[in-house]
């Protein structure tokens, strides 16, 4: 394994990581603004460990919606992990109990990572790394934005609302720009998402329509059979 390739991937990992694992300041305000105590999101960011799930969690409660919704949205979020676990388990080949931590840290940017690295191995190392920056700053993060957000005022705490749907926006754009492979669809698919949940928000009870929205979206992104052959 050449140093320099090793090099590369460590440097583009731990980048990455550190980038993403900001965002748990985010998610620890946004925590707190929901009324979760500051243990309360550490749990959640050190077991659930999916960033779009939690933000969806802690903003279904925030909105008054029920528990039941509020899990039902991060779960449907989720399942795209185990898409991604599918692909990476002949990549990685982790064996033992190292196969539970490896399905821990099936995220977004570390399967982007190892997907992205020249060889199997060096996959391994891009993980690793990536999965390791972003769980420890998303966890350390995450305590600091929900006991920071304990010393705003009164009008701060007022603007943690705009928090989920800010960091969710943040993390939705880049795939929306047209360098990201099928730019095009993902913006169609992300707007008749929104047009779904905005459109059922004044009639059902807070988060149903989130859970709504990822369904329409789900049967709209679903692979569509080629020309020729038969469905």
């Amino acid at each position: 394994m050449p140093d320099a390739a090793r090099t590369a991937v460590l440097r583009d990992a731990i980048g990455l990581g550190v980038a993403v694992g900001l965002y748990g300041v985010a998610f620890g305000a946004a925590a707190a603004a929901a009324g979760l105590d500051a243990w309360q999101a550490l749990v959640m960011s050190l077991l659930m460990f999916t960033g779009a799930s939690q933000f969806a969690l802690v903003g279904v409660l925030g909105a008054g919606g029920s528990a039941l919704a509020a899990a039902g949205s991060a779960l449907l979020l989720g399942t795209r992990n185990t898409v991604y676990g599918v692909r990476l388990l002949p990549l990685l080949r982790p064996r033992g109990l190292g196969r539970v931590g490896t399905a821990h840290w099936v995220i977004d940017e570390t399967t982007a990572m190892a997907v992205a690295a020249p060889d199997r191995r060096l996959a391994r190392v891009a993980f690793l790394a990536t999965g390791a920056s972003v769980y420890l700053l998303w966890n350390a993060t995450t305590v600091v934005g929900a006991l920071g957000s304990a010393a705003l005022g009164d009008t701060a705490q007022a603007a943690l609302d705009a928090v989920v749907p800010a960091a969710f926006l943040a993390l939705l754009w880049p795939r929306l720009r047209t360098p990201f492979p099928e730019a095009a669809v993902q913006r169609r698919v992300a707007l008749g998402g929104a047009v779904v949940a905005l459109a059922l928000t004044p009639f059902v009870p807070a988060g149903v329509q989130v859970i709504a929205a990822v369904v329409a979206v789900a049967l709209a992104g679903r692979p569509r059979p080629r020309a020729g052959v038969a469905a």
